[in-house]
């Protein structure tokens, strides 16, 4: 039996105990009804089996990816065009990697990333040309005449971030997409003592939801609780056994439970979740470098990411164990603001990607979990197409990757930009009017994860001005 925590005389103890059962009589109901319209929700799934498992992984490419030298033109006029308009940025065109997509658009990577022309060609990874926000559909003509509202804080890093992660172009959102998803989605998962929300690099906006939250790790792990092991002077054994004997009381005061029920809650999922992924055995897939032509800083970077790779590939291979049919998985990875060196920078950054995306494919196919984990990536916006003289500065629409056996692959999707200046998208400098939506680009990641078509308005406010859900697929790159 626990104990009661306070002194406390009757009369003091019952008020409190009235309002507290008021307050928690209430608090069920409101969970109950959420609980109610979650289910609702889950059985409204168009065509997505609610029993199979799907994940998303959002790689975040933090600073402004410049992604019109990562996929790039390379048929004779398109390239001259680029090459005439990047001047040093230009990459030669006997060095990009051909793409054999089936339309043909004569397009390229950077050569670089021979592990993604390879999964490419393999049919699981495709292009998605031009996204960024947008309030709303936007010509060169009404963005130079203001006859249509612009995304708040156009070139800003922490505006355009926060915008990508809530798929709101013009309001301060708190809550993101993949957090409003997993709202609706919950009661997919047998458990809830693992957020189907996880996170590798701390707290993000996208995981945020109105009642979901992430469950934050390192590429070592769960974190554990701060204190709970040891502190200075004090054994493990002693700290723990203090802090369980604090955690195993009744408290009457409503806070201080609350408090004792996510500390205690904080700790159990961390033994959960550590013990489940623990026991996965390890993988057979590893990241190649070569110290021959790798620098020890490439070889480090790569590793590092791969790190975060094997964590969710954990993760993914212990669900069973967590009760979870429904996952999302928040990596970053940064440094890609290159106002100066990027050719050099750009070079050993796409390497690292590359490889990285080449073992996490790996690692999925070695799971068997090919065709249910789909990686997409993020990044705050694309950069100027002029050179500032050694870089490139904040741009707009850019391009970006999509991975997984879900894919209808070996395609570049969207309608990838003329590269010169004075074209009908460039808005100076070489920013770009984007020609697709980030909420065009979610709703394609939204639909196959298993939001419904009625609801897709709730986890994208702004989906409407682009797309009427039910219509068919938004952009076509994924079988839903």
């Amino acid at each position: 039996m626990k104990k009661i925590a306070s002194n406390i005389t009757r009369r003091e103890f019952l008020g409190q105990a009235s309002c507290r059962a008021i307050g928690s009589a209430s608090l069920f109901s409101a969970l109950l009804n959420l609980r109610m319209a979650n289910s609702a929700a889950a059985q409204n799934l168009s065509s997505v089996d609610p029993f199979e498992y799907r994940a998303l992984v959002c790689l975040y490419l933090h600073g402004g990816l410049d992604s019109y030298n990562m996929l790039l033109p390379r048929g004779e006029e398109s390239h001259a065009a680029y090459q005439t308009t990047r001047t040093d940025l230009a990459i030669d065109k006997e060095l990009i990697l051909p793409l054999n997509d089936l339309s043909g658009k004569e397009l390229g990577i950077h050569p670089s990333m021979a592990e993604v022309q390879q999964i490419f060609d393999a049919e699981r990874l495709i292009f998605v040309a031009n996204v960024g926000t947008l309030v709303e559909p936007t010509s060169l003509s009404q963005y130079q005449n203001k006859q249509v509202p612009l995304p708040r804080g156009l070139y800003s890093h922490r505006d355009q971030m926060q915008q990508w992660q809530t798929s709101i172009p013009d309001g301060n959102a708190a809550v993101g997409w993949g957090g409003r998803t997993a709202d609706l989605l919950a009661s997919l998962n047998d458990s809830d003592k693992i957020s189907m929300n996880i996170s590798l690099n701390g707290n993000n906006i996208w995981q945020s939801g109105a009642t979901a939250t992430s469950f934050q790790i390192s590429k070592s792990g769960s974190i554990k609780r701060s204190g709970y092991d040891s502190v200075a002077g004090q054994s493990d054994a002693m700290v723990g056994a203090a802090i369980d004997s604090q955690l195993d009381l009744d408290y009457a005061n409503l806070f201080k439970q609350t408090f004792v029920d996510i500390s205690r809650s904080a700790i159990d999922a961390h033994e959960e979740f550590s013990s489940a992924t623990d026991a996965v055995a390890p993988f057979v897939a590893t990241v190649y470098t070569d110290p021959l032509i790798d620098s020890e800083a490439e070889i480090s970077a790569i590793n590092s990411l791969a790190g975060y790779f094997t964590m969710v590939a954990k993760s993914i291979a212990a669900h069973g164990t967590f009760g979870l049919r429904r996952q999302t998985f928040f990596v970053q990875y940064g440094g890609w603001d290159h106002h100066d060196d990027l050719l050099e920078k750009q070079e050993k950054m796409l390497k690292v990607l590359s490889r990285c995306l080449k073992y996490f494919d790996d690692l999925m196919l070695e799971l068997g979990m090919g065709d249910k984990v789909t990686l997409f990536t993020e990044s705050e916006f694309a950069r100027t197409l002029n050179s500032n003289g050694d870089g490139s500065d904040h741009g707009w629409g850019g391009n970006h990757i999509v991975m997984g056996g879900a894919v209808n692959g070996r395609e570049i999707y969207g309608a990838y930009p003329d590269l010169y200046s004075g074209s009908s998208l460039d808005t100076g400098r070489g920013r770009l009017i984007p020609s697709l939506s980030v909420d065009e680009y979610f709703a394609e990641l939204a639909l196959w994860f298993g939001v419904s078509p009625s609801d897709l308005s709730t986890v994208l406010p702004n989906i409407d001005r682009f797309y009427q859900p039910g219509s068919g697929a938004p952009v076509g790159f994924l079988q839903v």
